[in-house]
């Protein structure tokens, strides 16, 4: 048998399906879409579920991929043995309605034995074993002995996901010699060692659960293929495990060359190795997705998954950042077949470095909170660090349980690991019931659900602004019906429509739908599944009904305004890749008729100098009068362009491309202006971050901004009015104003000191000596905190030192303050804790240093009860 690469592997599935009328899609995003029951896509079905449930038309009724997954339900696995992996990818050929078990069955045959070259004699199918059809199979169409064919009961060999589509499954294992197995007698399909591995499996979707057990024969029968394409390479390549494949090996060899370690030589640099290869796999593609590191969600298990990496870098001995270094290696193995990642490198390596940089600070941080707990262990003669704080540890600094005990056993502690897991739980219900409960589709469900599958819309809104068309459906927010009268809110569909729907981060357009028995005011746009285009608003005349030939009118002034803030954000994002650099990405955008909203990948704050180069070089490129010019082609021929595409989208095979001369080439599905002379002009508002390594620009154009400037233009004229000054003179006079309300300030401290010296009098004649220390304690009236701390280093001065209490009284409150000087404290005195005590008689609270403290309290008429009170607090403190 040949030992075929892991991307001859995926080449030859992908090749061997399209041959049998397979339209092969490319990897959709490890981004769900639409499907809020998966937090990352960690199947090969997943993403196609709505043409399994018949909520959208497939492309075509047979569909190949070879989809990258995530899985990290059992992470901590990971390493420990060879067999586990959070990255893989799953080849897949899917029928919607189209064959069924017995060319599934055949064709999975075929391309194994006759493609690939594996040994039929090697070769195990099994059934559920209440699958009769797909048995017979087996054994009468395929001539595969009854005694190799393997029944498996529900547990094994029945998928379902609660309710929803369900159905049997028939896997095919392969033995992989006496040298993977157990030795145990009777070792055979179904044995939890290496040697039988499952390599295929055949899902035959032709059942609907109800959610209490009961079945019902769909009429759509559908086929889910999965087959681990990393499993396949193992058994093609006869190797040990995933870790040891062609691509995989190359990337392992990398680690273990800058590590200095040989792999298979120690179990603990074994762990490590299969950590970090592993895991900057899954990074490197998570980024190319555009998801970047956060504290939750998808960015959460992406920063774990790069501290563990850079963590067991740093166990294997690799010195300094290298995590870009691996995810070099990770491109060049896997950029053939997922071109995205050469496309995204620059800013593949910004994010690992910065959040490696990141973990490096925060691991200082939690060694130092870790020898913390040493001491208070030391301190309290504990012998065990507790589970909380080790969970502490592990969730805030990223300290794996396995970290905080290796380091501790060093010192002769150990970890409560069962505390430790009381914690993680409680974590993990939380997740869980914060979690929402979904659908089968992982979606809200909605009233557009229960329209025909299989109308459609078609956009003609590039080119005009008005077309004739016809009503196809209707609803209100609650049902399908026929008719809409007067008052009625709903959503018309329509056959075809000039309306854009939001998309991309253009909000859909606005305007009237106009037929013979009614009107309709269009108040939002949206695109539905299914390729159709809802237009949600209000009847505000007549009647209007399914059937109704009309007249689709655009909001002319609401679009252009739009379509200028849309090109505007081309031209930005070439001035940010411009000034900031390459590694600059589009991470989210929000265009209206008012304002555009730009998010991006960068990681500090941008200065002033390059917020004003950028809104230099966007209005340069307006005052050029640029040509816009909108060209469909091939995503290949779009990616020769040179066209910017966005991080995680789904293109089809014809896409549409915006150029605005030569200064911006983007993949694009949105309106635009005909020349960017239109936009008129363009002013940054707002510059500031949104998360981790996401900054976010607010900014207006032509009419929004000349909206802006009559709004700053009336308060500028407000502001002069109140000033009693003319616009032009207005800093002069702020200026003077300022200056004389310094002065006035000067006076007013002055006054409030001599008042405050006043209010105390002769109060020296009141020290006493408590052993051995000067304490003057005593009531004022009137006197602020500020004054009371001027007055408190005076008197302290002037007594020569000690200690000094004073109580003031002022508009129904209490304020106190507290001063020591060093001879004080060193017999004992500490006015943080003397404050404690005197502010709980003035019905208050507060601390400070040794050498000052001050509190307020909400019971002024215990000033002489506190006054009276120091003198015993203090006796208390001196040695």
């Amino acid at each position: 048998m040949k030992q075929y690469g892991l991307n001859e592997l995926r080449k030859m599935f992908l090749d061997f399906f399209e041959s049998k009328g397979h339209l092969v899609m490319k990897s959709f995003s490890l981004v769900p879409h639409n499907d809020n029951s998966l937090l990352l896509i960690n199947a090969g079905m997943a993403p196609l579920k709505p043409y399994f449930t018949g909520q959208e038309i497939p492309p075509r009724t047979r569909v190949a991929t070879c989809q990258k997954c995530i899985r990290t339900g059992d992470i901590e696995n990971i390493g420990k043995t060879a067999r586990h992996g959070t990255f893989f990818e799953m080849l897949g050929n899917f029928s919607f309605g189209d064959y069924f078990k017995r060319e599934a069955i055949h064709w999975s045959w075929e391309f194994l034995t006759e493609v690939v070259g594996l040994e039929a004699d090697r070769l195990y199918p099994s059934v559920y074993l209440e699958d009769d059809e797909a048995f017979d199979i087996w054994n009468k169409e395929m001539g595969i002995p009854a005694e190799r064919i393997f029944k498996f009961g529900k547990e094994d060999n029945f998928w379902e996901h609660g309710a929803g589509p369900c159905g049997p499954c028939s896997e095919i294992y392969y033995d992989r010699g006496a040298k993977y197995g157990c030795g145990k007698p009777g070792c055979t399909v179904g044995c939890e060692c290496d040697r039988y591995i499952e390599i295929w499996n055949n899902v035959f979707t032709q059942f609907e659960n109800d959610g209490n057990g009961n079945y019902t024969t769909l009429k759509q029968k559908n086929i889910d293929t999965g087959m681990g394409l990393e499993r396949l390479a193992t058994v093609v390549q006869d190797v040990d495990s995933i870790f040891d494949v062609d691509t995989i090996k190359a990337l392992r060899d990398r680690v273990c060359e800058l590590a200095n370690k040989e792999y298979k030589k120690e179990y603990k640099w074994d762990v490590s190795i299969r950590i970090v290869t592993d895991h900057i796999r899954s990074a490197t593609f998570m980024i190319s997705d555009g998801i970047m590191p956060s504290n939750e969600g998808r960015g959460y298990v992406l920063r774990r998954l790069i501290r563990r990496a850079a963590r067991h870098g740093k166990l294997l001995g690799i010195d300094g950042r290298f995590l870009s270094t691996l995810s070099e290696t990770v491109i060049e193995s896997s950029k053939d077949g997922y071109p995205e990642l050469e496309e995204k490198k620059s800013m593949i390596f910004k994010v690992l470095s910065e959040e490696e940089n990141k973990f490096n600070k925060t691991i200082d941080t939690g060694l130092n909170i870790l020898a913390d707990m040493e001491e208070e262990m030391k301190k309290n003669n504990q012998t065990q660090l507790s589970g909380e704080n080790a969970f502490k540890l592990y969730d805030t600094y990223g300290f794996p349980l396995d970290l905080t005990e290796e380091i501790l056993e060093e010192k002769g502690f150990g970890v409560d690991e069962d505390g430790f897991k009381e914690a993680m739980e409680v974590q993990r219900k939380k997740a869980r019931s914060a979690r929402k409960k979904t659908n089968y589709m992982g979606a809200d469900a909605t009233v557009y659900e229960q329209l025909d599958k299989a109308l459609t819309t078609k956009f003609v809104g590039y080119d005009k602004l008005i077309s004739d068309t016809v009503v196809t459906a209707l609803t209100t927010e609650k049902e399908v019906v026929q008719a809409l009268v007067d008052g009625d809110k709903g959503t018309i569909v329509t056959e075809e429509t000039p309306f854009y729907g939001t998309m991309g981060g253009q909000v859909g357009d606005k305007g009237i739908i106009v037929t013979n028995g009614g009107e309709f005011k269009v108040e939002e746009t949206i695109h539905l599944l299914g390729g159709k285009i809802g237009h949600v608003g209000t009847v505000v005349k007549g009647m209007i009904q399914v059937g109704d030939k009309a007249t689709m009118k655009v909001d002319s002034a609401f679009r252009a305004d739009t379509s200028k803030n849309h090109s505007a954000t081309h031209l930005l994002q070439k001035a940010l890749k411009t000034v900031l650099g390459e590694h600059v990405e589009q991470a989210g955008s929000y265009v209206d008729a008012d304002r555009l909203r730009f998010d991006f990948t960068h990681f500090q704050a941008m200065t002033k100098e390059e917020i004003e180069k950028v809104e230099n070089l966007v209005n340069e490129q307006i005052a050029t009068g640029l040509d816009v010019i909108t060209k469909e082609m091939s995503l290949d021929e779009a990616k020769e362009t040179g066209a910017m595409a966005l991080f995680g989208e789904k293109y089809g095979e014809k896409v549409r491309v915006v150029s605005m001369g030569d200064y911006s080439i983007e993949l694009c599905g949105g309106t635009h202006v005909s020349n960017t002379n239109a936009i008129s002009s363009f002013k940054i508002i707002s510059e500031s971050g949104v998360a981790a390594g996401v900054r976010r620009i607010e900014a207006l154009t032509s009419t929004g901004l000349m909206k802006h400037y009559k709004e700053s233009e009336n308060v500028l004229n407000q502001a002069a009015k109140l000033a009693k000054s003319e616009p032009v003179a207005l800093v002069e006079k702020i200026q003077a104003l300022y200056d004389e309300i310094k002065e006035l300030s000067k006076e007013n401290e002055k006054l409030k000191a001599k008042l405050a010296n006043e209010a105390v009098g002769d109060v020296l004649s009141q020290v006493v000596e408590v052993k051995g220390v000067k304490l003057l304690a005593t009531h004022v009236e009137g006197v602020g905190m500020n004054e009371l701390r001027n007055l408190g280093d005076q008197l302290k001065e002037k007594m020569g030192g000690g200690v000094v209490v004073i109580v003031s009284t002022q508009d129904g409150k209490a304020n106190v303050i507290v001063m020591a000087d060093e001879d004080a404290i060193s017999k004992g005195a500490h006015a943080g804790n003397m404050i404690k005590e005197i502010a709980k008689l003035v019905g208050g609270g507060g601390g400070g240093r040794p050498n000052m403290a001050q509190a307020g309290g909400k019971n002024p008429a215990g000033a002489k009860d506190a006054v009276e009170a120091a003198k015993t607090i203090l006796e208390g403190q001196l040695k």
